[in-house]
């Protein structure tokens, strides 16, 4: 394992270790097959482990192991105390360790499909994957998904680990069945280099040191095969990539832009050009930390400073100006959900590529993948751990490049708007042709002229409230003294809206969203055309009303919520709709079936309670002089 000359001093030692090449890889697989203890085999026979680690082994091994009081090497791994009580592993776990040859960045994935977003965040940044395979099972559901998740985020280079080859009796028929089966699956997959090595983790077989007890075996053990295995990475024939993290002004005379590069090289002089603005300047200084420089490359932490004044801020990204990475608004991409609520197509979304980041809707699920079998399947909404290939709509341009060419630049995750949790992992695949085909176009009379004709100021009157809480009464009455009043209106209504409009769209919670797209993408076409709109509609999310707020101009969007008892909106019910829905006769009804989120902070909360319908419209109106 070791055929290098030892380090004679302290400087020399700290030479060879700076200059060791580092891999990150993965363990994953199905629970059970023994990822952790993989791990924890190597760390103990590579003698990574000091005299008080190997004593916590040794104890917790009496406590929580599975092996009548052997050493328990999974615990070395399994860190949570749950991980310890179930024996499974819950979160992804990284461990550090070096031999004189490499250093190495491990992280065990968990093995419960419910954990699988753990698996993916392991993935992403993984040079090569460990895939476990028990013996005596062969290749299991989770296999197949952890290693269609490893081709999704580029991960290439596959060590097939088929481990307890002891408890098959090192069987050499066992391990060709099994390594003929996961060819068949990685050629599926697009997986171009898989190594197989039969092993025992618990008992070291083909760990450390080749095994005795497998003499057909003519391979390497694991740790060898790591320390030496040469990285196929698609290098990227584009120039070099610098997304801003921070812009830097330690004083006023100095403004640098600092990042990770991403590709290529840049050196001082180079003509670079900053996106999505487009503007254009070249490198006056590279500074690597406090070193000045005349080039960096591929993976240094680098600030540049450029020989003009150029309006660049975190998100944007500086490249060769010869050879720049894409700017689009509108995508297709493969995405994992990530959340327990389902994603819906239409509903607002953070996106973060990056240090960029957008609105984003899924405006479309082209469609589910299989990931078993890799067929694709219809679907209308995600839910948890699914992949699906679909189309994204963000609401500014950003630069990017397809993941198979760029990973810094081509991964995003979504971010729930309202919780700030990330519930969305993909790749981005290509822009689409319609996001370079459409451009904005300017007309000579503006909404201000619009506005000034009518002599008003538009404004959009969101009415949001539980059905048969008085909300459409109210908007008719307000809409009805605007009306005498001189002013120019419109009242879009729910029901009469789904009359026309959105006759097509049912009730379920991907409709309820689409609807308030569309109705908030025509409130806002009012507004433009210089309008008093009011909008009727029971609006149950907080994400659809927000995603309205933000369509329309700073001041100009007023949320107003009716808010009456569910016992008072029951009472006045005429069309009996409460009793059907309580009868089980009307699913995903607000209040009783389905959720109705309140308004944190409406412009206008309306208390009903006592108070008439011309009370509750002046209060309205005087709301807006």
């Amino acid at each position: 394992m070791n055929d290098m000359q030892p380090p004679t001093t302290i400087a020399d030692f700290l030479q060879a270790h700076e200059n060791k090449s580092r891999l990150r890889f993965i363990t994953c697989g199905s629970v059970d097959d023994g990822k952790s203890t993989l791990i924890g085999r190597l760390l103990y026979d590579s003698k990574q482990l000091l005299e008080d680690q190997l004593g916590v082994l040794d104890r917790d091994s009496q406590k929580f192991g599975t092996q009548n009081g052997e050493l328990d090497y999974a615990l070395l791994v399994d860190g949570l105390d749950a991980e310890r009580e179930q024996g499974i592993t819950i979160d992804v776990a990284y461990r550090y360790f070096a031999t004189d040859r490499r250093s190495f960045i491990v992280a065990d994935c968990p093995g419960h499909e419910q954990y699988t977003r753990n698996m993916a965040t392991g993935a992403s940044t993984a040079d090569l994957a460990v895939v476990l395979v028990d013996a005596r099972k062969g290749l299991l559901t989770q296999t197949r998904r952890h290693s269609w998740i490893c081709a999704l985020f580029g991960v290439r280079e596959i060590v097939l680990a088929i481990n307890k080859m002891d408890l098959v009796d090192f069987d050499e028929r066992v391990f060709t069945a099994i390594l003929h089966d996961y060819q068949e699956l990685a050629s599926a997959l697009g997986l171009p280099r898989v190594t197989a090595i039969p092993l025992s983790a618990l008992q070291g077989d083909n760990v450390i040191t080749r095994s005795e007890r497998m003499p057909w075996y003519s391979g390497p053990a694991l740790l060898p095969w790591l320390e030496q295995v040469e990285l196929q990475v698609q290098e990227s024939n584009s120039g070099f990539r610098l997304p801003v993290q921070w812009v830097n002004r330690p004083n006023q005379d100095f403004r640098g832009f600092t990042g990770t590069l991403a590709n290529g090289i840049v050196r001082l002089g180079d003509s670079v050009v900053t996106l999505p603005s487009g503007r254009r300047s070249t490198v006056k200084q590279i500074l690597i930390g406090q070193r000045e420089a005349e080039h960096a490359v591929a993976g240094q932490s680098i600030t540049l400073s450029l020989n003009d004044e150029l309006d660049i801020s975190r998100g944007d990204v500086l490249a060769a100006s010869n050879d720049p990475p894409e700017v689009a608004d509108q995508f297709a991409a493969h995405l994992l959900w990530l959340d327990h609520q389902s994603l819906l197509p239409g509903r607002s979304y953070w996106l973060r590529l990056g240090s960029s980041q957008a609105a984003a809707q899924v405006t479309e699920i082209k469609h589910r993948i299989d990931v078993n079998t890799q067929e694709a399947l219809a679907a209308k909404r995600l839910e948890l751990n699914e992949v699906a290939v679909v189309n994204l709509s963000l609401d500014r341009a950003i630069a990017f490049q397809p993941y198979a060419e760029n990973r810094a630049l081509g991964a995003f995750v979504l971010i729930d708007r309202q919780t700030h949790a990330t519930v969305g992992a993909g790749v981005i695949d290509f822009a689409l042709r319609r996001a370079s085909n459409l451009h904005w176009q300017a007309t000579d009379v503006n909404k201000a002229a619009r506005a000034a004709l009518k002599g008003q100021s538009p404004k959009v009157l969101w009415f949001t409230g539980l059905s048969g809480s008085g909300k459409s009464t109210i908007a008719n009455e307000v809409e009805r003294r605007l009306h005498a009043s001189g002013h120019h209106t419109y009242l879009l209504d729910g029901d009469n809206v789904r009359h026309g409009l959105n006759r097509d769209l049912g009730f379920t919670d991907a409709d309820r969203v689409e609807n308030i797209r569309r109705v908030a993408e025509v409130a806002k076409l009012m507004a433009d055309a210089g309008l008093i709109v009011l909008v009727s509609f029971i609006s149950p999310y907080r994400s659809e009303r927000q995603m309205a707020r933000e369509l329309m101009a700073p001041g100009e969007f007023f949320e107003i919520f009716v808010d009456t008892p569910l016992e008072e909106c029951e009472r006045r019910d005429i069309k009996g709709l409460y009793a059907k829905a309580r009868a089980g006769q009307i699913p995903n009804f607000t209040g009783i079936s389905a959720p109705y989120e309140v308004p944190e902070q409406p412009e206008l909360h309306l208390q009903t309670g006592g108070r008439s319908v011309t009370e509750l419209a002046q209060a309205v109106i005087g709301q807006l002089s």
